[in-house]
C-alpha cells in the first residue's frame, strides 16, 4: 500500500462555504458548526483519503486546488476566473489538477449561477465541476476524493515513467 501527501489549496470568495465544506469532509460528515468567523488566513485540515480501486491513500505542496463558489451568488463565480489567474502565477505552468465546486445547493429557491454555465467554464479551465450542500452533507466527499484520484494518477503515471527509463 502507498500513502501518498498531496496538500488541496481551498479558494474561493468569503461566506461561500469552504471552511463548512472542508470540516465536513473532514470529520466524515459529522461537524457542520452553524456559527462561523470568516476565515482570513488559511485552515490546515490533514485526512487520509483512500483510493478505492488501489488500496492507496492520498493525504495532506499545493498539488490540488478546489475553487469553490456560492450557488446563490453570481459574484462568487465570477471571481472564479481571478481566483485561477491568482493560481497559475502562483504555480507557474505546473499542472494542478482541481475541482471547482458550487456550494450551497440546498438553497435551490435562491440560485444565481446555473450547472450548465459552471459546467462549461470548468470544462474551459480544465476542471471537473461538483455541486454539493455542506450544510446538508451533499455530495461533499466527491469533489475531494475526485482530486485524491486525480493525484493517485499522477503518481502512478509518474512511476510508470520512472520504470522505463530502467535498463532492462
Amino acid at each position: 500500500m502507498v500513502r501518498l501527501r498531496a496538500r488541496c489549496l481551498m479558494v474561493g470568495d468569503p461566506a461561500v462555504g469552504k471552511s463548512a465544506l472542508s470540516q465536513m469532509f473532514h470529520s466524515d460528515g459529522t461537524l457542520f458548526q452553524k456559527n462561523y468567523s470568516m476565515t482570513t488566513g488559511v485552515e490546515l485540515l490533514i485526512k487520509s483519503v483512500n483510493i478505492p480501486e488501489s488500496g492507496d491513500s492520498v493525504w495532506g505542496e499545493p498539488s490540488l486546488l478546489c475553487l469553490v463558489f456560492d450557488l446563490t451568488s453570481e459574484l462568487s463565480f465570477s471571481n472564479c476566473a481571478r481566483w485561477m489567474e491568482r493560481l497559475r502565477a502562483h504555480c507557474r505552468g505546473r499542472h494542478v489538477p482541481g475541482v471547482l465546486v458550487g456550494n450551497k445547493s440546498d438553497l435551490s429557491a435562491r440560485r444565481e449561477v446555473q450547472a450548465a454555465v459552471a459546467q462549461e467554464w470548468a470544462e474551459n479551465q480544465g476542471l471537473e465541476y461538483y455541486e454539493t450542500s455542506a450544510k446538508e452533507m451533499e455530495k461533499c466527499d466527491a469533489p475531494l476524493l475526485s482530486l485524491a484520484r486525480a493525484f493517485h494518477s499522477l503518481y502512478q503515471d509518474r512511476r510508470e515513467a520512472i520504470q522505463n527509463l530502467s535498463p532492462g
